[in-house]
């Protein structure tokens, strides 16, 4: 049995949390903040078996997308902010962040 975390943007969460409830596997949603650009993002948790993790990152990658947005970057920390003109930037975003962990053991009561 293995565990997938997937930190999606929050954009994608609804899209994502319908694909998986008609394909047949359960997650639980957590409400999350990414550090990088402080935006919302939604964790998802599912727990699922070993012969089935290739069905479920096929549904993650497939409702999960990269898009390019424009930021702009906070002031400098250290030195003086009287030259600092903060410039908006393109980053891409979205998609899905996916980690695969083992479980050791899973309970159901």
């Amino acid at each position: 049995m293995k565990l997938v975390i997937a930190i999606v943007q929050d954009k994608d969460s609804n899209r994502l949390s319908g694909a998986l409830i008609k394909d047949g596997f359960r997650a639980t949603k957590l409400a999350s903040t990414g550090g990088f650009l402080r935006a919302g993002n939604t964790t998802f948790m599912i727990g699922i078996e070993d012969e089935r993790v290739a069905d479920v990152m096929q549904v993650i990658k497939s409702n999960c997308k990269v898009r390019d947005q424009l930021v702009t970057p906070v002031s400098p920390m250290g030195g003086t902010t009287d030259s600092y003109i903060p410039f908006p930037v393109e980053v891409q975003v979205g998609g899905a962040a996916v980690f695969v962990v083992p479980v050791e053991r899973f309970e159901h009561f």
